[in-house]
């Protein structure tokens, strides 16, 4: 008898081969090192960043935010860099999600300072007036478990000790908690009083937003800094002084810079940027390379995301606030 006149035994041989080539294509690859890459640019999780990310899964976050940037043109130009598999190996479960209710995450450690995520999730509305996302001021109300930190580093095999997590944990409630901590202000609006010398919920999702995109970004960051701040130094605005470049410099102040340097540039999260006091050097070209590179504490890079000619635009607006 020929094997497509019995109708049973077809369909076993099919299952058969079907299940075989599943397996060979599917499951064995996931156990082969190609599949599974690892960059020593990119650290395990902290005990309390994952403790924040846990909470990031159990509000839903990852319902609204994605945290994958594709390799499209325009997704590289307002997130930055498309994502690699290596940036992933320590996610369990990878949180690339699929609908963007919110903006992509995967950039987000850096971009903004610690003050301004405090406030953020505390307030979405005063940050940005027409945001759909809602309040999550409840989670500074929240003392932070950490009972089960050490089982859950140790299940994902991020390799930490009992001690080493125990030191996280004491050195993280240190730095947020000292007088020295620069977002001290905004933790201590959304805080009540008698949490404020512990670890909250909110300072752990802080944390790991702060994680996402982080290291890749102070890696790509240190080997560009010194190229991107000669070549800036050595240049000059060539918008200088063009009142229609001034009012589009405005433009992209309000929709990339107001939310941290205030609607005037006066000063708010960031510094004040119409006085001629300024950290990293007051030029085009410091100022530029400030821009372009982003700086420590908060400052993030603008490169990708303005290009060349935005920026000078930009500085063409900020010296136009000065002069006033």
């Amino acid at each position: 008898m020929k094997l497509y006149e019995n109708p049973v035994l077809l369909a076993v041989a099919a299952a058969v081969v079907i299940s075989v080539g599943t397996l060979v294509t599917t499951f064995i690859p996931l156990f082969h090192p190609s599949t599974q890459p690892v960059s020593p640019l990119v650290k395990p999780y902290t005990a309390i960043e994952l403790e924040g990310r846990d909470i990031y899964i159990r509000e839903g976050c990852n319902n609204c935010h994605t945290q994958t940037v594709r390799p499209l043109r325009t997704e590289v130009a307002r997130y930055g860099d498309y994502s690699k598999p290596e940036e992933f190996a320590w996610d369990r479960p990878f949180l690339w999600g699929s609908r963007r209710t919110g903006p992509d995450l995967a950039r987000a450690g850096g971009k903004y300072p610690d003050s301004w995520h405090y406030r953020h999730m505390a307030n979405p509305q005063g940050m940005f007036e027409k945001s759909n996302m809602p309040s999550y001021a409840w989670l500074a109300k929240r003392r932070l478990d950490t009972s089960a930190s050490f089982r859950k580093v140790t299940v994902l095999g991020y390799g930490y000790g009992a001690d080493e997590v125990q030191r996280q944990i004491d050195g993280f409630r240190s730095t947020v908690t000292a007088a020295s901590y620069p977002s001290a202000a905004a933790r201590a609006r959304v805080t009540p009083e008698d949490l404020r010398g512990g670890i909250t919920e909110m300072d752990a999702m802080v944390a790991y937003l702060q994680k996402l995109g982080r290291d890749l970004k102070e890696a790509a960051r240190r080997e560009s800094a010194g190229v991107r701040t000669a070549a800036a130094a050595e240049a000059r605005n060539p918008y200088a002084g063009d009142k229609k470049a001034e009012e589009e410099g405005e433009d992209l102040y309000k929709a990339n810079c107001r939310s941290c340097h205030g609607k005037k540039a006066e000063g708010g999260f960031g510094p004040d940027l119409t006085d001629p006091q300024w950290k990293f050097g007051g030029t085009d070209g410091d100022i530029f390379a400030s821009i372009a590179g982003g700086r420590p504490g908060g400052m993030p890079a603008f490169e990708s995301m303005l290009g060349k000619d935005r920026i000078w635009k930009t500085i063409a607006y900020l010296r136009k606030l000065g002069r006033r």
